[in-house]
Parts: C-alpha cells; sequence; structure tokens
C-alpha cells in the first residue's frame, strides 16, 4: 500500500472528512514520525512496532567492480521493528 491508497481508504472509511484533511492527517503523522527519528527518538505505535535508529561504525567495504578497498563512513539507519499485535497477525495467531 502506498501513501495516496492509504489516504484514499481512510477518506473512503470516514465520508465526514474531507479527502484533503485526511492527507493532512496522514502527511502530519509522517512528518512527526521523521521529525522524532532525525532528532534521535524512537517512535512506538503499539500493537504496530518501534521506529528507531541505528548507528553503523565506519568500516572498510570492497568495491564490487574493482574488489579495491574503499572507506564506509559512519552513517545513522532506520530500524523498525514489529509489535507482538503485528507479528502475530502476520504468523496467523
Amino acid at each position: 500500500m502506498i501513501r495516496s491508497e492509504l489516504i484514499q481508504k481512510l477518506a473512503d472509511e470516514n465520508p465526514h472528512l474531507y479527502q484533503r484533511d485526511v492527507e493532512k492527517i496522514v502527511n502530519t503523522i509522517f512528518e512527526e514520525i521523521i521529525e522524532a527519528m532525525a532528532g534521535g527518538d524512537r517512535v512506538e505505535l503499539r500493537g504496530f512496532g518501534a521506529f528507531s535508529v541505528k548507528k553503523r561504525d565506519s568500516r572498510v567495504g570492497r568495491n564490487p567492480r574493482t574488489g579495491e578497498a574503499v572507506q564506509v563512513e559512519e552513517k545513522h539507519v532506520p530500524f523498525f521493528k514489529t509489535g507482538k499485535l503485528l507479528r502475530d497477525r502476520l504468523n496467523g495467531a
């Protein structure tokens, strides 16, 4: 499901809301998650999962074409851990 499909589904299920308002709500939620993660915070949605940021240390990697050693900088990457409810529904429990 992509963002526009999510917005459409929520608008269809809530006919008392305008689609532009639903779009603002969805965009605001995503922006808040992004802002929190950019600030180093963890975002937990009970039953769904938790978004956090993990730090990857710098390391020596390899160029796949040449096999030459290359220095890979330290970086921060997004991480998602599923919640128990989501995990159970995916596994048919």
